[in-house]
């Protein structure tokens, strides 16, 4: 994250970086712990200020995408804490945009849909305000 933040115009610091966060916090059986150290950490941020400044670059979109999708793939309430962040960082649109500026790299759209699933799910009392945030986004 500390990376990302120092190299923002580096395309490849940014799809390096959101290829760790996505690693990181792939693994489900550790995930919870690591997806809150990440947010902690500005990793929701960092990940769409990125794919912000590199809207064209398909590698930064892909890796920010999938970064986005496993740090939001608790169902607890570390997983709902983590969505409502990607919420307020600007997360969903950033994905919605992704998948638009890309439509034929199945990367993007594969990860963009999942982080989107992702980011949308659960029961908590914000899920059906995030599925309209998405659908007002052009999900």
């Amino acid at each position: 994250v500390a990376a990302m933040r120092a190299h923002p115009q580096s395309a490849s610091v940014q799809w390096s970086g959101g290829s760790a966060l996505a690693n990181l916090c792939g693994d489900f059986e550790a995930g919870a712990p690591r997806e809150q150290r990440a947010a902690g950490a500005g990793a929701f941020e960092a990940v769409v200020a990125g794919m912000r400044t590199h809207p064209q670059h398909a590698g930064v979109q892909e890796a920010g995408c999938e970064a986005l999708a496993n740090m939001c793939s608790g169902d607890d309430a570390v997983g709902a804490a983590c969505e409502q962040r990607a919420v307020r960082s600007g997360a969903i649109e950033a994905a919605v945009a992704a998948m638009c500026a890309h439509l034929q790299e199945e990367g993007v759209q594969e990860w963009g849909c999942t982080a989107l699933t992702e980011m949308c799910s659960g029961s908590d009392d914000a899920a059906a305000a995030r599925e309209e945030r998405a659908a007002d986004a052009g999900a």
